[in-house]
């Protein structure tokens, strides 16, 4: 039995398909059912309620042999750290008591930054607690997601920009969520792996934001500009949306991080890229999201 945390998120849900693809047998932990797709209501076993919840974790791991781990975010969450380990705490017992053998979990990339990273930090914090459980954990490190982009349909139509704390210039490493699923899927599919590890999962480009720009331009057959904040505007933009102090903050120091090259070491490193380029995700899809708004 698999288990798979936030099915309905962006990540969750391509990797509950390709688990149901396979024929394997899945449960899925759903804070509101009715938001999963027909086929995963079907297909899945549900266990109702939020995988922060001691109890619904104790049900959920009966009989698990694999986990795939997600902290939701949470905007309001007043405490960034907090929120990432007391998802993780209950989860460390669950895994424990039920004797799961294998957790994927979705981190960053970044670990050997020597400051604070902001949001990535709790992530690293949450990775080194599974791991003491002495689960065999792969820790799926990721860098900035193409889907952000998504957020900013309106403004890339309406007014031909997106904008972003980072460094307009400085070339960002990236991913596709589709990529992330299919690097979760494989492990989760795969019984023979032990022990405790990161896989990288980065795209195949070195593109800054003023190049995605330049790309989405070319794609969208109108002219898009990158439109760069300082982190001071971006934290009272963040604030404006109904963020925590805490949560905007978190989001700051995440983007200065990014900004200082926490990515960069271990894109160098690089061997075997992700494949969804972003030229690639740019025309199928955010081209026809934007077409459909």
């Amino acid at each position: 039995m698999i288990v798979i945390t936030a099915p309905t998120g962006q990540i969750g849900h391509q990797v509950l398909d390709r688990l149901l693809d396979a024929g394997r047998p899945v449960r899925v932990i759903a804070r509101d059912p009715s938001r999963l797709s027909s086929r995963a209501r079907g297909g899945a076993e549900v266990v109702r309620g939020s995988h922060r919840d001691p109890d619904v974790l104790m049900e959920a791991f009966t009989g698990a042999d694999s986990l795939l781990w997600l902290v939701p975010p949470n905007p309001r969450a007043e405490d960034i750290e907090e929120h990432y380990l007391g998802f993780t705490r209950p989860a460390c017992e669950a895994l424990k008591t039920h004797g799961v053998q294998r957790v994927v979990g979705v981190t960053s990339l970044g670990r050997a930054y020597a400051g604070h990273a902001g949001l990535l930090s709790p992530a690293f914090a949450m990775d080194a607690m599974i791991g003491s459980t002495g689960v065999s954990y792969r820790a799926l490190a990721m860098p900035y997601f193409m889907e952000n982009l998504l957020n900013q349909l309106e403004a890339i139509g309406n007014q031909g920009v997106f904008r972003t704390a980072n460094s307009a210039g400085r070339p960002l490493a990236t991913v596709a969520t589709r990529d992330i699923a299919a690097a979760a899927a494989d492990l989760l599919l795969d019984g023979s792996w032990t022990g405790h590890g990161t896989v990288p999962v980065i795209g195949p480009d070195e593109l800054s934001p003023q190049a995605m720009a330049e790309v989405l331009s070319e794609e969208l057959g109108r002219p898009v500009r990158c439109e760069q904040m300082s982190l001071d505007a971006y934290r009272a933009t963040m604030k404006r949306y109904g963020m925590t102090e805490a949560w905007a903050q978190g989001l700051v120091d995440m983007a200065a991080a990014q900004n200082d090259g926490i990515y960069d070491a271990e894109r160098h490193a690089l061997t075997k890229p992700a494949p969804t380029g972003f030229r690639q995700w740019c025309q199928e899809v955010l081209r026809p999201a934007a077409l459909a708004c």
